[in-house]
This record gives C-alpha cells, sequence and structure tokens, in this order.
C-alpha cells in the first residue's frame, strides 16, 4: 500500500505511465465508437439511437468508478495516513464531475427519441444527479482545504465527506431494481449478457478506453497537484528565510 508513498518513487512510475494511458485510451475510444457506429446493427426495437450507449454507459460507470476511488482514498488518508491518498482523491474529482455530466447529458440525449422527454425524475437519473452535486460539493470543500494549507489539499472533514458520499453509489446501482424506473435494467451482471455480441464488443472497447483515459487523466492531474505543493512550498520557505 505504502510502496509508492514517496512521490518521487510515484513520479518515476507516472512520468511515463500518463502517455501510454491516454494514446491507448485515446485509439480505443475511436475504435470502439466507429464499430458501434458503423459495423453495430442497429437495435430491433430503438434504432440508431442506442448507439449512444458507447458514450453513455462508459462516462456512468467512470462517474460512479471515480466517487467510490475518492471514498477509497478517504479512508486510506484517515486510517493509514497514506500521504498520496488525498492528493489521488483530489486528482479524481474533476474528471469524475465531468464524467458524471456527460452521463447525464448523454442519457437525456437518448430520452428524447426513447421516452418523449429530455428528462424524467426517474431514480436512476435523480441519483446521478445528485452524484454530480456530491462531486460539485467535493470540489469546493477540496479547493477550500487547499487554500487552508491542509496536506495535499483534502482535509480530514472533506475525506469524511467522500466517505459518507459513497452511500449514493448502491443507490444508484439498484435504484432500477428497486423503484419503477424508465430507465432500462441492468443490460450486463454477472450471470452474462442480454446485449448481442455484435453490439456488445464494440462496447468492452469505448468502456476499456475510456477507463485508461481517466486513469491517464487522474494521474497528470495528481502530478500537476504534487508540482504545486512543491512550488508553494519553496515559495514558504523563501519568504521565511
Amino acid at each position: 500500500m505504502h510502496a509508492y508513498a514517496n512521490p518521487t518513487r510515484f513520479l518515476g512510475v507516472a512520468r511515463p505511465l500518463a502517455p501510454w494511458l491516454f494514446w491507448i485510451g485515446i485509439a480505443l475510444i475511436l475504435g470502439g465508437s466507429a464499430a458501434g457506429l458503423f459495423l453495430a446493427p442497429a437495435d430491433y426495437l430503438q434504432g440508431d439511437s442506442f448507439r449512444i450507449l458507447y458514450i453513455h454507459v462508459p462516462t456512468a460507470w467512470l462517474g460512479m468508478g471515480g466517487w467510490t476511488g475518492i471514498a477509497l482514498c478517504g479512508v486510506m488518508q484517515i486510517v493509514w495516513r497514506h500521504p498520496l491518498a488525498a492528493v489521488a482523491a483530489r486528482a479524481v474529482a474533476v474528471p469524475g464531475a465531468l464524467f458524471t455530466a456527460l452521463c447525464l447529458a448523454t442519457g437525456s440525449i437518448w430520452g428524447r427519441p426513447t421516452w418523449g422527454t429530455w428528462w424524467q425524475w426517474d431514480g436512476r437519473m435523480t441519483s446521478m444527479l445528485v452524484l454530480l452535486f456530491l462531486y460539485l460539493g467535493y470540489i469546493a470543500l477540496a479547493s477550500a482545504s487547499a487554500k487552508s494549507g491542509e496536506q495535499g489539499g483534502v482535509s480530514r472533514v472533506t475525506a469524511i465527506y467522500g466517505i459518507v458520499g459513497a452511500i449514493n453509489i448502491p443507490i444508484i446501482k439498484g435504484s432500477v431494481v428497486w423503484w419503477n424506473s424508465l430507465h432500462q435494467a441492468p443490460s450486463i451482471g454477472f450471470s452474462g449478457s442480454s446485449i448481442a455480441p455484435s453490439m456488445l464488443w464494440p462496447l468492452g472497447l469505448t468502456v476499456t478506453g475510456f477507463t485508461l483515459w481517466f486513469m491517464a487523466i487522474v494521474i497528470l492531474q495528481m502530478r500537476a497537484i504534487l508540482a504545486n505543493n512543491r512550488i508553494e512550498a519553496r515559495l514558504r520557505r523563501m519568504a521565511r528565510g
């Protein structure tokens, strides 16, 4: 757990890794999107409107996965005092919020021809909107922590907020099962998938591509935060001297 707690050791791995993750992610996103648009057959009920799932599903997965990462980093920060946990959590917040917003936007675009409305106060959509507000609150708290000089830019209160906010993740996951929902039931589970293989493999490419791209963005964010922390520490030492 503490193998890469040293920022110098972490940066030694992060510098060469980030470009690989970024460009492989981009290639898989483009390849999967092209396959989804031009090779996958139209859905027998939704027609071509279903093709937005190649963007919608990865953004939904990463919106939820990002907050799960924030919660885990919060636990590591509070329990094990991992020196990079706060930096990682702060780095996840902005891309996590962006992907959550993209999930809501693509869901609304898909909902207009499918449901006849841009928005419905459905359990899944409402809980995803709550997740976006949680992200915005976390970003505000982390920003305030950074200005107050907290180590890593995330205070203990902010870390607890991230942990408590994770309650919303199982609510998002179970919303289509627990309540009457316009949103379709889960299509992929441990027992298999109800999506035809000809439609499923491009989704695998875009999910993998967006995940790698997300990881690259988080690593770049962490590098920027660490660099900024070093500059601020140097300026403080110069001011004292």
